[in-house]
């Protein structure tokens, strides 16, 4: 698990085929990666990816065909990505619970300067939107964000400076495509009622 709370923007120094797939190799200045072991999980722009070798400040994990098809950014080398450590018990949960498992690609619509922050409306595919609500939590490339405004299958989030610093959301424009991670809750409950419309108990 995750909290969207971003340590560090970090490089993929190397990308290789492997079976299919791809073999990254992750090159992080402030993540902090003494204390990580082999088999431990980073999120690599909001994607839970499992650490297969380390050696210094670089990190090195496997990315399978079927998890390319259903995001954006791993396939890019010297791409920036966000990187966040798996949680602890004892972390603070700054942001919302993130399981790092992608649900779909959105696309950014509008990335607008309001001077003391930013608004970026994106658009969600279809069968996402329904989850998107307003005051709910959202993850974008592994942001964990508030939304302020949905519109059908667009959604706006607000950006302050602080957030653009420190993560790669400040290189978004119209047309990129955003990796997206609904609220854990609404899947939830959404299960609930429809296995109780099943008769389930």
């Amino acid at each position: 698990m995750f909290s969207g709370i971003i340590a560090d923007i970090g490089t993929i120094s190397r990308a290789e085929d492997r079976d299919g797939g791809l073999r990254l190799s992750v090159t992080t200045r402030a993540l902090g990666i003494e204390d990580v072991q082999l088999g431990d999980s980073i999120a690599v722009n909001g994607v839970c990816l499992t650490v297969v070798k380390k050696e210094g400040n670089v990190f090195t994990v496997d990315v399978s065909r079927e998890t390319l098809n259903c995001t954006i950014g791993l396939e890019t080398q010297d791409g920036q990505v966000n990187l966040e450590k798996a949680l602890r018990l004892a972390d603070r949960l700054g942001g919302h619970l993130v399981s790092g498992h992608v649900d779909g690609v959105g696309e950014v619509v509008s990335f607008t300067d309001l001077d003391e922050s930013w608004m970026l409306s994106v658009r969600a595919p279809q069968a996402l939107a329904k989850y998107i609500a307003v005051k709910g939590s959202i993850t974008i490339n592994g942001v964990s964000l508030t939304v302020n405004e949905v519109n059908k299958t667009e959604f706006n989030v607000n950006l302050i400076p602080h957030t653009l610093l420190m993560t790669t959301l400040k290189e978004l424009r119209a047309g990129t495509k955003v990796n997206l991670e609904i609220d854990l809750i609404a899947r939830y409950v959404e299960r609930m009622m429809q296995a109780e419309r099943d008769g389930l108990k």
